[in-house]
């Protein structure tokens, strides 16, 4: 059970395996007004920044689950490097079946909802950890604009145009699903191009280092046509975000 060998080798370098900053993660833990002591839960947690930093910052405690063993072992040695772990913990394990022990304060899948079969699945699975009064964490694409044919659907990783809604429908969607949204930090195109951009060098540096590996052909195309693609497609017609949700 672990995340394609393709995946962790893009990602090798990245603490947040979404497009988001470290900066729009720490302005997203001070947008929730986190109490020391609040409980959370991170389903697919990847390397597990986002608990280790709001645990450095507001003294929250929590636990991650993630698939991925790399990912998992990095999420420990980040706890160790903050001094945090004495107040999180890392679960090798599938997220998609993990409901806490106890209710949470925060219930958070970002940007892994594939765990739940979708949105309206992993708000299911997240509602079944939370305490009634708690903040559900959704991080998200969306269609920034709407693609004019199936080319640029197909070039944001994508099989049809309804695979993705457009910001005003996934916030619609939130409200069908019984829940306010009370918070939201979105991505931009410059954070979009760190979390990209950066997957470019890491392919590059392990191609240099591993040039008869299995995956190489596979990977060099990848890296020969990837970056014309993003910037092309992902970049100007996809959006991203986390929503923070409290049941109605």
């Amino acid at each position: 059970m672990d995340l394609p060998r393709s995946f962790v080798i893009r990602e090798s370098s990245h603490r947040i395996h979404d497009p988001f900053t470290s900066e729009k993660l720490a302005m997203l833990g001070q947008a929730l007004r986190l109490s020391p002591g609040a409980s959370v839960l991170d389903l697919a947690c990847g390397s597990g920044e986002l608990l280790c930093t709001w645990a450095r910052d507001h003294r929250i405690t929590g636990a991650g689950v993630d698939i991925s063993t790399a990912f998992i072992d990095r999420a420990r040695t980040r706890a160790a490097e903050v001094g945090v772990t004495d107040r999180v913990r890392f679960v090798h394990g599938d997220a998609s079946g993990h409901v806490a022990d106890e209710p949470v304060d925060v219930a958070a899948c970002v940007g892994a909802t594939w765990i739940g079969g979708g949105v309206p699945g992993t708000v299911r699975l997240l509602r079944q950890s939370l305490k009634p009064d708690g903040i559900m964490l959704i991080g998200e694409p969306f269609w920034r604009r709407r693609p004019a044919d199936q080319a640029v659907v197909t070039g944001c990783h994508v099989e049809s145009v309804d695979d993705l809604l457009p910001l005003p429908g996934l916030v619609e969607q939130f409200g069908a699903l019984g829940y306010d949204v009370v918070e939201m930090v979105l991505a931009d195109q410059d954070s979009w191009d760190r979390y990209r951009a950066a997957q470019w060098l890491n392919v590059r540096r392990w191609l240099d280092a591993h040039p008869e590996d299995e995956l190489a052909a596979e990977l060099r195309a990848e890296l020969h046509a990837g970056p014309a693609r993003y910037v092309r497609y992902e970049r100007e017609y996809v959006g991203w975000g986390v929503f923070a949700l409290m049941r109605r």
